[in-house]
């Protein structure tokens, strides 16, 4: 069982940045994906970014797209969001995931794409969340 352990959540001002973490229990390799999801209070879950196991395919939210950076670094089994431009809209805690089964993918021969937005049923592993509040 993959554990997930998210970091780099905080306080900052409209416009500011923050870099979030999350580190695999073992080798992220093993996953198909990993992604990001935010839930912000009174709202449901959603889906903020996602990139494939070999990095060669990334899937963002329309709101966070140019703004926010997805990536991966399997020899160190961590997955980070890079978060620029930050808005007060921004403001919910911030869930790693991840994608065991292949399910957020669609196969092409040896490799793999996004081809729709990913839901959270597609991962079965998540991290217990960190806090990012954007001021105005």
């Amino acid at each position: 069982q993959v554990q997930l352990v998210e970091s780099g959540g905080g306080l900052v001002q409209a416009g500011g940045s923050l870099r979030l973490s999350c580190a695999a229990s073992e080798h992220t390799g093993s996953s198909y994906a990993l992604g990001w999801f935010r839930q912000a209070p009174g709202k449901e879950r959603e889906f903020v970014a996602t990139i494939s196991r070999d990095g060669g395919s990334l899937y963002y939210a329309d709101s966070v797209k140019g703004r926010f950076t997805i990536s991966r670094d399997n020899a160190n089994n961590t997955v980070y969001l890079q978060m620029n431009s930050l808005k007060p809209e921004d403001t919910a805690v911030y869930y790693c995931a991840s994608d065991s089964l292949g399910l957020s993918l669609t196969q092409f021969g040896f490799h793999y794409y996004f081809t729709a937005p990913p839901v959270p049923e597609h991962y079965d592993y998540w991290g217990l969340g960190t806090q990012v509040t954007v001021s105005s």
